[in-house]
């Protein structure tokens, strides 16, 4: 199965799973911090996705249930070989966790100490927090494109930040008011063109009378 774009030819399974693994092994944190990782993987370097459609697989699999990282290599490997693609891609997202969450528990068993880990982590996070500023200004013009889109966006960063509500509901209110809105538009532009139809519809009907009317009078 090829990709959308149609722009390179589908990738081979190994390619999913190399690419995958690649991300799932280098990124520390997972979740969100992945983001920059897959866009830059899918999107820049194998253009298995452009920034529309990667776009449109945020918005599915942030509200998908389960893990946003197995979503996203579940759906990109999907558009590419199908259901065996998304297993390759899967996989191998999923399989340099496992390696290391088994050694690192492994070490902890047997009572050595990780302090090195702590301070690795440490160190990362900043940089962390700067490929995710990053990837979000990379994004800004395919995600935001009207004032509607800034409007739901501040409302999301409100409901995020301010009031800390869960991210699930902050979800569902944007598909909601994404929902609405269109629908909302095209009611209040129904509404002045039924007057207007209504007012030519009523014109004939008075020039009539003004004719009938000057036709009595000139008898």
């Amino acid at each position: 199965m090829s990709n959308k774009s149609g722009n390179p030819p589908a990738a081979r399974l190994w390619e999913l799973f190399n690419v995958f693994a690649q991300i799932g092994l280098f990124t520390i944190g997972g979740g969100a911090v992945m983001l920059p990782f897959i866009q830059k993987a899918v999107v820049e370097d194998k253009r298995w996705l452009d920034d529309e459609e990667f776009a449109d697989m945020l918005a599915i699999t942030n509200s998908a249930p389960g893990a946003f990282t197995i979503n996203a290599s579940i759906y990109i490997g999907y558009t590419q070989r199908g259901l065996i693609g998304s297993t390759a891609a899967m996989l191998g997202m999923v399989t340099p966790s496992i390696v290391i969450i088994l050694i690192l528990a492994y070490l902890i068993l047997q009572g050595q100490s990780i302090d090195w880990l702590q301070q690795f982590f440490a160190g990362v996070r900043p940089i962390v927090a700067a490929l995710l500023l990053d990837a979000a200004l990379k994004l800004r013009s395919t995600m935001v494109k009207s004032k509607f889109d800034f409007c739901l966006l501040c409302l999301g960063l409100i409901m995020l930040l301010l009031a800390s509500i869960n991210t699930v509901l902050v979800i569902i209110c944007g598909a909601v008011l994404g929902v609405l809105y269109p629908r909302i538009r095209q009611y209040r532009h129904a509404k002045p063109e039924a007057a207007a139809a209504q007012a030519d519809a009523a014109e004939p009907k008075a020039d009539l009378t003004s004719t009938d009317n000057a036709e009595k009078e000139a008898d």
